[in-house]
């Protein structure tokens, strides 16, 4: 499929109201924004954060500050929505899953209830971000991963708290849909990445965290970057561009189990490193703290399902992704600096 098709727009199924939840963050920011772009009649955008910490603001949308870990609120932010994107979770890159179990597994609330309230506004369909670290834990042990197929999600051996999270959600909507005919579609995204998203403050993940090291050693002139692990961990990186069209894909589909959204091209951190040296042109000194979170020896996706089901996965490169995400985060970088004395 050509790299064109990635990021064309699917048009929304009908008419309606459509909620966006966690649309403050990354994915549900640049969703609120796919979805005008495709001819929405009218969406509602719901978010924890106060609006004035959300990544993204767009016009003519109904932007809601609710904890949707309550039922009172999700029936709130549900009312009148026909179709709704349960992208709403407290998650972060490996430093913060790895530390805050409890509250990855808080999410289940968000999940639960909004379902609930889904099912009893009459909503027809209901899509889940699920994640890669639903996957047992013993397929991923080789750092040469041939790529997760979406039954090695069982027997059920996922990523302690924030993976046990996200499989038992699955498993909630898979019975929404069988109980009470709600349309549930379910995907498990691969390490999204991009610009608008998350790049420092311990929630950031590892493209964004390596381009704001490299930049921030550039920029200083000490080219010395820290690396979590020994480096040759295996990961694929999905940019936001193919998610955004395989999430849309997916919920319009017919495909009424869970789903890999993911790249396939898999790399080590330390090859990773190596894609965001040439970008940035310089070259760092690397040390490796082998005692910090760095997950599971090698994951990637697998998407002969995905390519048979929809005709299409992602094919943006790693590449071209890191240079608009790295472009991104080093205006940042540069706009918070101090101005010279």
């Amino acid at each position: 499929m050509d790299k064109q098709k990635a990021s064309a727009i699917v048009k929304p199924m009908g008419a309606g109201r459509t909620l966006v939840t966690g649309a403050g963050g990354f994915i549900g920011g640049h969703l609120v924004g796919y979805l005008q772009e495709a001819g929405a009649d009218s969406i509602v955008a719901v978010d924890v954060k106060p609006l004035d910490d959300w990544y993204q603001i767009h016009d003519d949308v109904e932007a809601m500050v609710l904890d949707l870990q309550g039922l009172d609120a999700c029936r709130k932010a549900v009312a009148g929505c026909r179709t709704v994107y349960n992208l709403a979770a407290d998650m972060g890159g490996m430093g913060f899953i790895e530390n805050n179990k409890a509250l990855c597994m808080l999410s289940s609330l968000i999940n639960t209830h909004l379902l609930l309230a889904s099912r009893d506004a009459g909503a027809e369909r209901y899509f889940f971000a699920s994640s890669a670290c639903v996957y047992n834990a013993t397929k991923q042990e080789d750092p040469a991963n041939h790529g997760l197929k979406e039954e090695d999600a069982y027997p059920a051996l996922p990523e302690d708290g924030y993976g046990w999270e996200k499989l038992f959600s699955e498993r909630m909507c898979r019975h929404f849909d069988e109980d009470f005919g709600l349309v549930c579609r379910v995907a498990r995204y691969h390490n999204v990445y991009g610009p608008h998203g998350t790049w420092d403050g311990g929630r950031e993940k590892a493209p964004a965290a390596l381009c704001r090291k490299i930049i921030e050693a550039k920029l200083s002139g000490s080219n010395e970057v820290e690396i979590w692990g020994d480096g040759e961990q295996t990961r694929s990186f999905t940019y936001i561009d193919d998610c955004l069209y395989g999430t849309t894909a997916i919920m319009d589909s017919n495909v009424d189990v869970p789903i890999n959204l993911g790249s396939d091209e898999m790399v080590s951190i330390n090859q990773l490193v190596d894609i965001i040296e040439g970008i940035a042109g310089v070259r760092v000194q690397r040390s490796y703290d082998l005692d910090a979170p760095k997950g599971v020896r090698g994951r990637s996706s697998d998407n002969t399902m995905i390519d048979r089901e929809l005709g299409w996965s992602p094919s943006i490169t790693l590449h071209d992704g890191l240079e608009k995400t790295y472009a991104w985060i080093y205006d940042q970088i540069v706009a918070k600096a101090p101005s010279p004395a």
